[in-house]
Order: C-alpha cells, then sequence, then structure tokens
C-alpha cells in the first residue's frame, strides 16, 4: 500500500486508521476509498498494486541482517517520530536500528559552505558526539557531509537520513562515507521504497524526518532559499529546538541564520555548550524528573545510581552498560548526557564512558 502513488502518510494513516490494516484497506475498493476523500491516482493504481516493488522491499530486507524496515508499533521504532502528525508508515533502516532512539541532533545547513562554516560544523558536531548526542542530517555535500564525517571520526554515533530508496545513495561521491557511517554504528534511514532516487519533491519529506528523530535542529550556514530553513520550520512545528549560528553581515550564507534569530524561531549559540544546557530539560526519563546539582541523582533516582555504580572504574560500551543495568539504549543515553553534564561522566572516543576520578 505504501507504494500506491499519492498515498503518503496522511492518506496511510487516515486508510490504517478506517480499515484496521493495509490488508483490509486493500481489499475494500476504490470506492470505498474514494468516500475517505483520498487522492485519485492511489484508487487508481489500486488495480496493479506494485506487488514486484513489494517483492523487491522484502528481498533487500533479506539481503542483510543491518536492514531493518520499522512501522509505529514496533517496538524499535523511534518514540519521537512516531509522536508526528502523521509519522511516516514506514522506516527503511541500514545499520542498528536501536540509534535511532537515542538522543539526538539535527546538524543542517548549506550544501557549499564556506571553508569556516564547514570547520563550525565539524566542531560542533564533534562536542556534542563527544557529549554522547547522536548527530542527525541529511547524507548532502557540504555541512551535512562535515557534520556526519565529524561524529564518526570522534567515535560518535551518527544518522543518516536519505531522499532516496535505501538501496541508492545520494549524492553518489557519499557512498564511502554512508558506509563508514554503517560500519562506526550509526544508521541510514529513509521513509523511501526500495528503487526510488531521489527527486525535488522528496527532500522536504526527508528534512521532516531529520527534525523529527532530533531533539532540536543547529543551523550552520544557510541562505535565505536555504532547505535547511525547511527542516528548521519542520523542527518548530514538532516542538522542537531550534538554533542557529550567527556570521558576518557580509557572508549571505548567514542570512538564513539571521533571519532564524531575529523573528525568534531560533536561539543564537556561540559554542556547544550552550546547546547542551538548553536541551538537558528535554531529556525525558521514565518516571522521573531530571536531577538537579542540589540533589544528586545517586540520592534521588536509583537509575542513575545504578548506572554510576555499574560503570565501575574503567571505560565501558553502551551495550555493557545495557546488559549489565537491563535499561533500554535511549534511557541509558539520556542518562549518561545528564550525568556527563553534571560533571559525573566523561564521554571518550570508541562510544566509551567512564566515571570522572
Amino acid at each position: 500500500m505504501w507504494r500506491l502513488p499519492g498515498v503518503g502518510p496522511s492518506g496511510y494513516q487516515r486508510l490504517l486508521e478506517h480499515f484496521g490494516s493495509a490488508r483490509a484497506a486493500l481489499s475494500a475498493g476504490g470506492a470505498a476509498w474514494r468516500q475517505l476523500g483520498l487522492d485519485e491516482r492511489p484508487v487508481a493504481a489500486m488495480a496493479q498494486p506494485d506487488w514486484d516493488g513489494a517483492d523487491r522491499d522484502l528481498d533487500w530486507l533479506d539481503a542483510s541482517p543491518l536492514h531493518h524496515v520499522l512501522e509505529p508499533g514496533d517496538p524499535r521504532f523511534p518514540e519521537r517520530l512516531a509522536s508526528l502528525d502523521p509519522p511516516p508508515p514506514l522506516v527503511f533502516v541500514t545499520g542498528d536500528p536501536d540509534v535511532l532512539r537515542l538522543p539526538q541532533l539535527a546538524v543542517v545547513g548549506s550544501r557549499q559552505p564556506t571553508a569556516g562554516g564547514r570547520d563550525t560544523a565539524r566542531a560542533f558536531s564533534a562536542h556534542l558526539a563527544r557529549a554522547g548526542l547522536g548527530i542527525t542530517s541529511g547524507l548532502a555535500l557540504g555541512v551535512d557531509s562535515a557534520a556526519h564525517e565529524a561524529a564518526v571520526e570522534h567515535g560518535g554515533i551518527t544518522v543518516a537520513v536519505t531522499a532516496t530508496g535505501a538501496d541508492r545513495v545520494y549524492p553518489a561521491g557519499n557512498r564511502d562515507l554512508a558506509r563508514r557511517i554503517v560500519d562506526s554504528g550509526g544508521a541510514l534511514v529513509t521513509e523511501f521504497a526500495i528503487g526510488i532516487g531521489a527527486r525535488r519533491e522528496h527532500f522536504p519529506r526527508r528534512n521532516r524526518i531529520i527534525s523529527g528523530l532530533s531533539l532540536g535542529v543547529l543551523v550552520v550556514e544557510a541562505g535565505l532559499r536555504s532547505g535547511s530553513l525547511i527542516t528548521a520550520r519542520h523542527a518548530l512545528e514538532q516542538g522542537r529546538e531550534v538554533f542557529a549560528i550567527p556570521g558576518s553581515i557580509h557572508n549571505p550564507l548567514a542570512k538564513g541564520c539571521h533571519a532564524l534569530i531575529r523573528d525568534g524561531q531560533a536561539k543564537l549559540v556561540e559554542q556547544a555548550d550552550d546547546i547542551l544546557g538548553e536541551l538537558l530539560p528535554h531529556l525525558r526519563l521514565p518516571d522521573t524528573a531530571a536531577p538537579t546539582p542540589a540533589h544528586p541523582p545517586e540520592e534521588t533516582d536509583p537509575d542513575h545510581a545504578r548506572v554510576l555504580q555499574e560503570l565501575g572504574y574503567d571505560p565501558v560500551t553502551l551495550d555493557t552498560l545495557h546488559r549489565r543495568t537491563g535499561l533500554t539504549p535511549d534511557v541509558l543515553s539520556s542518562i549518561l548526557l545528564i550525568m556527563e553534564l553534571q560533571g559525573q561522566v566523561d564521554a571518550l572516543p570508541g562510544g566509551r564512558y567512564a566515571r570522572r576520578r
């Protein structure tokens, strides 16, 4: 059903809510779909569904243990995406699907940044990745690539959301980067089915997923007509934080950032710690509020105390802490980021953590 032209996330959600399942919806017939006010394109295409395309999707899924297809209701489906209205009906993931539930910051900007803009994207992404935030972007040239590369090179996790099917990489020059993202424990994500190429109308949909996965969006360099401003708009609609880095008044790639700041849509940031301080209240933990320095977490939150105890005195990975504590990776990452900000834990290269001495 997702392969029918013109269904889209809204139409898909409407069909599932009305008929209860994709199988029931496909069996209902065109007249029933028309009564729901659906576009005529999927109604006409129902006569010949793309079963060959669906087989290609399933063949891709079976081709590697690194290939996954998630839908809302799957325990691995990230909660932040599930909260979108509407959520993406299907998400194709190459890599580790668990990283999609980790705390993330989207870093976006120009495809042709200045040298300074590229350096800034790398510096912010490296610092934030070391602090435990996943770095999410769109695998484009320029700022996106710089953000992904910095996260990989500094032992962090990065997620690339693409505007093509999961069997393709766009631009083709980023194939090696895409491989390194997966090899380093990150993931490639798309809502588009196998075999679908890059189209202009796909990029705003990709940007909605970028902001939807993230706690906030950082705009590094962007012109007034930049697609990064679409990502920022999606973030605002989704209730996410938006941050922007100011630049020279003579730099046309700073005008988009300045407009976001001037219009009160983004918070001006000058250093990465500005972002960490803003995101701390948004790191949600189950049945507990984020602790304050006046009440040490080991006294008020048993999960914090357990994590600190199981850290021991040697560096450990997130997987090791998961086995020791039984806490899910997303909860562990939130706890560790809070403890990092409070000076209790250090994030080390290679995705390891250690008690600060």
